[in-house]
């Protein structure tokens, strides 16, 4: 089930994967939903709490995908010098020929004003090894995890999970109240878990195991997401 590269409405590039129907972005704009969702409604959701309170920002992806969460993360912490700790599970990472025709790095250098060579970080992403915490630059440690999320071990306390993976129609082992209340656990207090997924049975589940949820705006192309945080 090899993906091929198609350029969303934003310009930035996603994969999709004709087997299944299912795209890795919105169609609508990938690097303008992944904005919207994990750093506007995630991560600088948490910074308005933890800025002042703790010298690094813990994250945790569900689902590195493409890469592009971690860029954009990583750019995010050069502009606001902030320090963050980013850990990323996949259990199917992408192939290398795949991450050279996309185009993410591209787009944002154009608008980069720190003279940070993003095209080195996405490759870096990418090509760094497995089960490593690596220095990106001194306020970006990037850990990536190759497992799947039923049987990866969290020692870490997250500040912030970004929850990525595939639709519960393609991947309804990923939505389970198993799997939430493993990542709850992984949270420190007042911690919370972004997803672009608003279905009623996921909000149910979130909110059964201890989550207080807000369900706010989606990107443009889709209604809502769902910000949950630890009580």
């Amino acid at each position: 089930m090899q993906p091929e590269v198609i350029v969303t409405k934003d310009g930035s590039h996603s994969l999709y994967i004709k087997a299944l129907g299912e795209h890795y972005h919105s169609i609508n704009g990938a690097i303008q939903e992944s904005m919207h969702i994990f750093i506007n409604a995630g991560l600088r959701y948490i910074l308005e709490d933890k800025i002042n309170n703790s010298p690094k920002i813990n994250i945790l992806e569900i689902g590195l995908g493409t890469g592009l969460n971690a860029l954009l993360t990583f750019a995010e912490a050069q502009n606001l010098n902030i320090s963050i700790n980013y850990s990323a599970l996949e259990a199917y990472p992408i192939h290398k020929e795949l991450v050279d025709q996309l185009n993410y790095a591209t787009l944002l250098n154009a608008i980069d004003k720190n003279n940070v060579d993003l095209n080195l970080i996405f490759q870096r992403i990418h090509s760094s090894e497995w089960e490593k915490q690596i220095l990106f630059s001194d306020n970006f440690s990037f850990h990536k995890i190759k497992d799947k999320l039923q049987t990866a071990n969290f020692d870490e306390q997250y500040n912030v999970i970004y929850f990525d993976a595939f639709a519960p129609s393609v991947q309804p082992e990923m939505w389970t109240e198993e799997v939430f209340i493993k990542l709850f656990s992984a949270l420190d207090k007042k911690g919370i878990l972004v997803t672009y997924c608003a279905k009623g049975e996921v909000k149910r589940i979130l909110k059964k195991i201890g989550f207080n949820i807000d369900s706010l705006q989606g990107p443009p192309g889709k209604r809502e997401m769902v910000r949950a945080i630890k009580k």
